[in-house]
Order: structure tokens, then sequence, then C-alpha cells
């Protein structure tokens, strides 16, 4: 679903600008950045969210989420991150909100 992932990443990259937490950029072997967003943020990869070798990851119950980039070598590295992920809010309300 490329034009879902488009307006999710068009959306955190707002939500970014507006005020979200900005990452630094952190890499790590693949396994442990898995391992990390598991146990540390209760993070899942978010379905129909991955590009390339872009996945978005978030909680519903927390509410953060994490833009992570696989690269070549075996690392992963953060590309984003912010609180007040909007699962199940349609693209549009989603902008809006961050709009806001």
């Amino acid at each position: 679903m490329k034009p879902v992932f488009s307006g999710t990443i068009l959306a955190v990259t707002l939500g970014a600008l507006a005020g979200a937490a900005q990452a630094e950029e952190v890499c790590m072997p693949a396994k442990e950045m898995k391992s990390a967003l598991i146990d540390w943020y209760g993070e899942e990869p978010v379905p129909g969210q991955r590009e390339d070798n872009n996945q978005l990851w978030a909680s519903d119950q927390s509410g953060t989420w994490t833009l992570v980039k696989s690269m070549a070598d075996g690392n992963a590295c953060v590309m984003a991150q912010g609180d007040n992920w909007m699962a199940g809010i349609s693209d549009n309300k989603q902008l809006a909100a961050l709009l806001d």
C-alpha cells in the first residue's frame, strides 16, 4: 500500500516539524534495534508501512513511533521518532491533527 505509506511519512515528517521529538541518528545491529523497540518501547512494525529499507514501528499503548532504516551492512538506523501515534485514524485526519 505505497500511497498509505507515503501519507504516513508525510504526516510523520510534519509531526516532527510541529514539535515531535526528532531523532538523533542512532545505528546498531538490526537484531538489537528490533529487540530495543519491542522491549523498551513496546513498539511493533506497523502493517503495510514498509517501503524499500524503511519500516515504521509504533506502540498503541505508549503512543510512540519510530521510523527505522535498514542498512546493507546489517545495521539499522533511527531516522525519526516521536510521540502521539494515532493508529486507526485516516491520513487526512492524522494530518489535520498534526497541524492543529
